[in-house]
């Protein structure tokens, strides 16, 4: 058997070869052409924008959040200021998976589970560089207990920050606001470039009102960071500007004494200076704390203030719309004078109730039996219902509610707080728009004649009526009321204010028509048969006022009113309005409490209480 041999193909191999190698040269070539090609557009074409990348990658401009504005009293007593605390922030891009991260948050009792949803949709408000802030105003347990635990929760950082501290707590509450977290919305209604690094913004009160001026002006730092993003150096800054400092009318002694004096009732105290319109005390009570609401209410804290049946949230002050009751005699009274519908001097019997001619029904006096012959004079001290409603069926509704509203009733007063109602002095014209149904709706008699105590559709604020008795005391002269007083300048501690807006006089230029009013009003407190007789007799200075009631419900014909069975929040509202000294008035004051039956015994004790505590400090 033959054996066949293969002979080796030198030439071919080395051919073989040498293609490959020219392959990979010019692949090897190729190759490297793109990538000298690419280090060339990286640093010669485009130097200057890769540059300026990878500047941007070390160096952050980061936002620095402005001081808030401190807010004084009219004496210089601070009221609101910054005091350092903890906050837990988030910043979403240096969190791997925010969703896991916040739900293991919550697991930890860092943060509320029932707020996981507001959480999210405030991270989706923010830029992914910014700092969240998911909780404010923490313990020192939660400071310390993060601590252990921050290794699990990269991206999340607890960072000093300066929150809003109120030193009168519920007190002045309902006059100054709060500040709270800035929401998505607010996010929305701000512009995010003055808020940028800011976790705080006004709310309500006085925080709303003057939010720009106490913000400030936010500033910038270029800081260096490293590659996980925490800060190493600050490279330069352009300083925030502080928010301006305000100076309130109120004083923080009258607001003391008046939170004092209603000793936790329902209701609501406003004082004014007759001067100027300045706002010396404003309460509504109960009230909430805003320091609690400021460092971050939990959602169920929140949802049991919105649902506590004494409405702690709402401002009875500027909100409460009531029947003022008596409280309007003297305001009618110089009505009747100025359109001649009565003779001061001539005297009505009061037996006890008063008829329509040819009606049977019989509108009560408070008084059973009657108060006799009483004058104008007379009846505003003993609070006649008999006389007033003879007055009120004299006068017409439509000249009563013009002369009211001279006073500033059934509308705002224009005070620089928002939410104010307007209340409702009621007319024929209100009546047939409001029943709309029956365009036909008559305006009663009965109702003109209820009207002239204050009662029926009639509604008014404690503004308003504090408003109206500073426009007594003034003698007709009205100013707008008004929270703000001025900035406080920086270094001297001066004051700018402005000054006083004035309002449409009422127009009544007789000065013995004053004279009688206000000398029957300060009947009321300091003589012998005056219904606040108790309260204003040892006063220390002389003063004038008038008490009132008003009703919740109407009681029936054939039935009397007894307190002991009817239920709490069913008793007739206590109403007081008051000003002093009677020569030259400092300081008006309006009060109702809630379910108090009794102005004279129960509102004008509080309303002396405030006039003491304001005229003993500005003696």
């Amino acid at each position: 058997m033959a054996t066949s041999l293969r002979i080796k193909d030198t030439w071919a191999e080395q051919r073989l070869f040498l293609r490959r190698a020219v392959l990979s040269g010019l692949l090897v070539f190729g190759l490297s052409t793109l990538v000298v090609g690419r280090l060339a557009q990286l640093q010669i074409a485009q130097y200057d924008y890769f540059s300026a990348q990878s500047q941007g990658n070390r160096i952050r401009v980061q936002p620095t959040p402005p001081q808030r504005g401190l807010i004084f009293d009219r004496n210089g007593e601070v009221l609101a200021e910054n005091v350092p605390s903890y906050q837990l922030e988030l910043t979403p891009e240096q969190v791997p998976d925010v969703e896991d991260t916040l739900i293991r948050l919550a697991a930890a009792g860092l943060i509320e589970a029932d707020e996981l949803q507001e959480i999210r949709s405030l991270i989706a408000s923010h830029r992914r560089f910014d700092a969240v802030p998911i909780r404010t105003r923490l313990s020192d347990e939660t400071v310390a207990r993060f601590a252990v635990q921050r290794p699990r929760f990269p991206g999340v950082e607890i960072r000093a920050r300066l929150t809003r501290s109120y030193r009168l707590g519920p007190a002045i509450a309902h006059a100054i606001g709060y500040v709270g977290g800035i929401s998505a919305q607010d996010r929305r209604e701000l512009d995010e470039s003055d808020y940028a690094g800011t976790s705080l913004v006004g709310k309500v009160g006085i925080e709303r009102s003057y939010e720009d001026a106490l913000h400030g002006d936010v500033g910038h730092a270029e800081v260096l960071v490293n590659a996980r993003g925490r800060q190493m150096q600050v490279l330069d800054s352009d300083a925030p500007v502080p928010g301006r400092d305000l100076v309130l009318t109120l004083d923080a002694e009258t607001q003391l004494a008046a939170w004092e004096a209603l000793g936790g009732r329902r209701g609501a105290v406003v004082a004014i200076d007759p001067r100027n319109g300045e706002v010396l005390a404003l309460i509504s009570a109960p009230a909430y704390d805003p320091n609690a609401i400021s460092s971050g209410l939990t959602r169920k804290a929140f949802r049991a203030l919105q649902e506590d049946p004494d409405r702690p949230l709402f401002n009875r002050a500027l909100r409460g719309a009531y029947p003022p009751g008596s409280t309007i005699k003297p305001i009618l009274g110089l009505a009747g004078l100025t359109r001649d519908a009565i003779d001061p001097d001539r005297q009505v019997y009061c037996v006890g109730f008063f008829q329509l001619p040819g009606k049977s029904h019989r509108y009560r006096d408070w008084k059973r039996g009657g108060h006799g012959l009483v004058d104008m004079h007379d009846a505003i001290a003993e609070s006649c219902d008999v006389y007033f409603y003879e007055l009120a069926d004299e006068l017409g509704i439509n000249r009563m509610a013009e002369f009211l509203r001279r006073f500033g009733l059934g509308a705002t007063t224009g005070i620089d707080v928002p939410g104010e109602k307007f209340g409702l002095v009621p007319d024929p014209q209100w009546k047939r728009a409001t029943f709309s149904r029956r365009e036909d709706q008559p305006w009663y008699p009965g109702e003109t004649v209820i009207a002239g105590i204050g009662q029926g559709y009639l509604l008014a604020t404690p503004l308003q009526l504090a408003h109206a008795t500073a426009t007594i005391a003034a003698r007709g002269e009205r100013f707008q009321p008004t929270l703000m007083k001025g900035y406080r300048l920086s270094g001297s501690g001066a004051t700018t204010a402005g000054e006083p807006t004035r309002l449409p006089r009422v127009g009544v230029d007789n000065d013995s028509d004053w004279d009688r009013i206000i000398s029957a009003m300060n009947a009321v407190l300091q003589s012998d048969r005056g219904t606040a007789r108790a309260v204003g007799m040892d006063a220390p200075f002389t003063m004038a006022g008038k008490s009132g009631t008003a009703q919740v419900f109407t009681v029936a014909q054939d039935e009397e009113y007894d307190s002991e069975e009817i239920e709490e929040r069913m008793r007739d509202h206590a109403l007081f309005i008051a000003f002093a000294p009677l020569e030259a008035p400092r300081i008006a004051v309006a009060v109702i409490i809630e379910n108090g039956e009794s102005g004279s015994r129960v509102a004008a004790p509080v309303a002396r209480a405030v006039m003491e505590t304001y005229l003993g400090s500005t003696l």
